[in-house]
């Protein structure tokens, strides 16, 4: 086992974390020092891998993709490479228990990126929201410690994919400039969306009730989600919850702008972030004494700071 953690590369980690997901990265805030390092390390590993898919040409993109992921498997052989990914991640996972198979369906998420999918059902868009999102809780769930075997895991799994179903529902202008659309295609005909009046901007009242559905359904997944919290371990339970109650906020601010994604992006403030915190702790810390009230005291200062 690796028991000296890379700091350097950790630090890198940390950066990466913070500069793309201030929701995730606040979240991670309220583990432990050793837990959080590790969950820094798995969401850069899964960052890395996500800018390839979405930023890289094809050709550029398979050749960089197949890179990664033998860095991946690199990294569980206790082989360190010379990244900073693979450093923080060889780690991270011969430290906690993260599993490789979680690795290989993001992989597979990521191939159908590249390869253009078309997501003719909702079904289709299930699957992909598992593999690109889904399994991350996989990754996280063993990091801070569960109880509750498979039943807390499928919690894990809905959260993740209610994330990435926000995600995706935050940017369907910004992935229709970019010649993606994840909508379902059975979606879009059964709630008489012309695919034309998306690229035109047109938050039409068909397409409205269409961004609803799918928000009751990421509304769903959360409500999943949410009770596997209480099978987390110790502050486990603080980090998911709150990165879970911020997430739910893009929701929010989306159905507050008429359900328009295609000319504006939802974006929970600051303020609302710090708000949305101390009332997912609140309930949390009032449910269970997980911590000391000095530990709280630091992590508010530390949310408020970072």
């Amino acid at each position: 086992m690796m028991t000296t953690p890379p700091t350097s590369a950790l630090k890198w980690c940390q950066e990466v974390t913070r500069t793309h997901s201030k929701t995730f990265y606040r979240g991670s805030l309220l583990y432990p020092p050793g837990q959080r390092h590790a969950i820094w390390a798995v969401y850069a590993a899964c960052r890395v891998g996500d800018d390839i898919a979405d930023e890289q040409t094809p050709p550029e993109a398979e050749a960089n993709l197949a890179v990664w992921w033998q860095q991946i498997q690199a990294a569980y052989q206790r082989q360190p490479g010379d990244s900073d990914m693979q450093q923080a991640l060889a780690w991270a996972v011969n430290t906690y228990p993260v599993p490789l198979a979680a690795f290989a369906e993001l992989f597979e998420g990521f191939c159908m990126d590249l390869r253009g999918t078309t997501y003719h059902t909702l079904d289709d868009l299930k699957l992909y929201c598992r593999r690109v999102a889904g399994v991350v809780g996989f990754m996280i769930a063993p990091i801070g410690g569960y109880r509750g075997g498979d039943t807390t895991l499928q919690a894990a799994l809905s959260l993740g994919q209610a994330m990435q179903l926000t995600n995706i529902l935050r940017d369907v202008g910004e992935d229709l400039r970019r010649g993606r659309l994840y909508l379902p295609r059975d979606l879009l005909d059964q709630f008489g969306v012309r695919e034309a009046d998306l690229h035109e901007g047109h938050v039409t009242p068909e397409y409205a009730a269409l961004v609803q559905h799918l928000s009751g359904l990421a509304h769903h997944w959360y409500d999943e989600g949410r009770s596997g919290i209480p099978l987390l371990e110790g502050r486990a339970r603080l980090g998911v919850a709150v990165a879970a109650r911020l997430y739910r906020g893009i929701l929010d601010e989306l159905a507050h702008h008429h359900c328009d994604n295609l000319n504006r992006r939802a974006v929970v403030s600051g303020k609302r972030k710090l708000w949305l915190t101390l009332q997912e702790l609140d309930v949390q810390l009032t449910q269970s004494i997980l911590c000391p009230i000095d530990w709280a005291e630091k992590q508010y200062a530390r949310l408020r700071a970072g």
